[in-house]
């Protein structure tokens, strides 16, 4: 059974920093584009960024995070997303996931976790 399970989200206060973590197990996700999508209260779920395998591709970011988080992973099953210089408009609910290829869109990808709360304060 494979799993997606995000860990790292909470409160802190505008200008603070968080880093979430994506454990993938069920299957080895080494050649799998692992990524991060975000949903607001009522709003939809946007890409905030993703990293290949492939060391000749480098990470895609939206322009509202560039600069501010920056996406890693190991060379397994793990994703990070550090996550600096926080605003209240990052406030969201806070998605793993992995597929085949590396795009801003969420039906690219096949396996998603649960999610983490992030909440920003001002």
């Amino acid at each position: 059974q494979v799993q997606l399970v995000e860990s790292g989200g909470g409160l802190v206060q505008a200008g603070g920093s968080l880093r979430l973590s994506c454990a993938a197990s069920g299957r080895t996700f080494v050649k799998y584009v692992m990524g991060w999508f975000r949903q607001a209260p009522g709003k939809e779920r946007e890409f905030v960024a993703a990293v290949s395998w492939r060391s000749d591709e480098s990470p895609d970011y939206a322009d509202s995070v560039k600069g501010r988080f920056t996406i890693s992973r190991d060379n397994g099953n793990t994703v990070y997303l550090q996550m600096n210089s926080l605003k209240p408009e990052d406030t969201a609910v806070y998605y793993c996931t992995a597929g085949i290829a590396m795009s801003g869109r969420g039906s690219v990808y096949d396996y998603w976790g649960q999610g983490t709360q992030v909440t920003v304060s001002s």
